[in-house]
């Protein structure tokens, strides 16, 4: 039977604009004939997957989704440097030879293209689709590279075969890889997240401000030499997670450490880090008040039901609670039990801990 690790999640924002659509305002979605602030699955994902927290738990197991590697290919035969050191950004000296830029966008195109159709003209190379990396997929490309300028020569067609099936990549192996041009090597996603929506109805408002010139004279000069207008919205968010632990290992080669080790890392970065839209003008960063993590082989399910009627009243965040875990225990007194065990902190009450959980969804 699969095993499935489930996180419900509650985090309040004060003002803030964490994820905003083409027009700039903070996204929304109709839940319950009603209004609420949304926070897509895509923005959520981003922010755990390039958190300091996440980097560092999982160093040496994420990769890099880009459309650029092609150039950064180039970049790193001309230069003389690794590819490696080109990605990380470091300025590093030159390790090899250096290649003539005629010869590095030959030989890079058609790197490039193992991965994917190559959209650039002339001297650009990126891709049509964006592309994600293994780290063995990258030392492999640099091993390559190391090969052609010593030899002075292109890769050949053996030399291409650069895709991975077998990787410690957790990043996709979480949340999953396609490459239209070759399929065989896509990754199915381990990890769904929900877009995260406020258990609340919403208004979005209007921030009007200014910015006064310093250099201002009161009396002789007056007004602000710039005028803005900026949308914003508070709320208390449930985000629902759905983690299969088996299929987890599966893509990661079969090495239950390093999947232990990934849930715990997101789930840490799921309690502790939020989309970074806007900080600057709200610095509204926030942990979540409230996790609760399940485990078992039962059908999954969301418990996002709970709010389809909008949360009221004076104290939100314990209204939210109850109401989560209420429909909870309503879900199970009609299905029967709906997972083997749970464990959960709540910052409102002081009850659990981060570390606890961790432990729970890390066995």
């Amino acid at each position: 039977m699969t095993e499935f690790i489930q996180l419900h999640i509650l985090a309040s924002y004060p003002p803030s604009n964490l994820n905003r659509d083409d027009l700039g305002r903070p996204k929304t979605a109709i839940l319950g004939n009603t209004q609420r602030l949304r926070i897509s699955s895509q923005s959520l994902k981003r922010a755990w997957r390039q958190s300091e927290l996440f980097q560092s738990a999982l160093a040496g197991h994420i990769g890099i989704r880009t459309r650029e590697m092609g150039n950064k290919i180039v970049e790193a035969l001309v230069s003389g440097r690794t590819l490696k050191d080109v990605l990380s950004g470091k300025e590093t000296p030159p390790s090899r030879k250096p290649v003539a830029e005629r010869n590095a966008l030959e030989w890079a195109k058609k790197i490039a293209e193992r991965f994917g159709k190559v959209a650039g003209r002339e001297k650009d190379l990126k891709t049509e689709q964006i592309v994600h990396y293994s780290p063995e997929e990258i030392s492999a490309i640099d091993a390559l590279l190391e090969r052609c300028a010593a030899s002075g020569k292109g890769p050949e067609d053996s030399d291409l075969e650069l895709l991975r099936k077998t990787h410690a990549a957790v990043d996709i192996a979480m949340f999953g890889r396609m490459l239209a041009a070759s399929p065989e090597f896509n990754t199915e996603a381990a990890v769904q997240v929900s877009h995260a929506i406020t258990v609340h109805d919403v208004v979005v408002e209007d921030d009007y401000f200014t910015a006064v010139d310093d250099l201002n004279r009161l009396g002789s000069e007056t007004g602000s030499a710039h005028i803005g207008v900026l949308e914003f919205a508070a709320g208390l968010y449930y985000i629902y997670i759905c983690i299969d632990r088996d299929l987890l290992v599966e893509n990661l080669g079969g090495d239950t450490a390093l999947a232990s080790r990934a849930i715990a890392a997101l789930t840490e970065a799921c309690a502790k880090v939020a989309p970074a839209g806007k900080q600057a003008s709200f610095a509204s960063r926030a942990y979540a008040s409230y996790l609760l993590a399940e485990r078992g082989s039962q059908q999954p399910r969301s418990l996002a039901v709970a709010f389809v009627k909008p949360v009221r009243g004076e104290d939100l965040l314990s209204s939210a609670i109850h109401a989560l875990e209420d429909t909870r225990t309503k879900i199970e007194r009609v299905y029967g039990k709906c997972c083997d065990d749970a464990a959960r902190f709540n910052a409102v009450t002081g009850e659990g801990t981060l570390d606890s959980v961790l432990a729970f969804v890390a066995k």
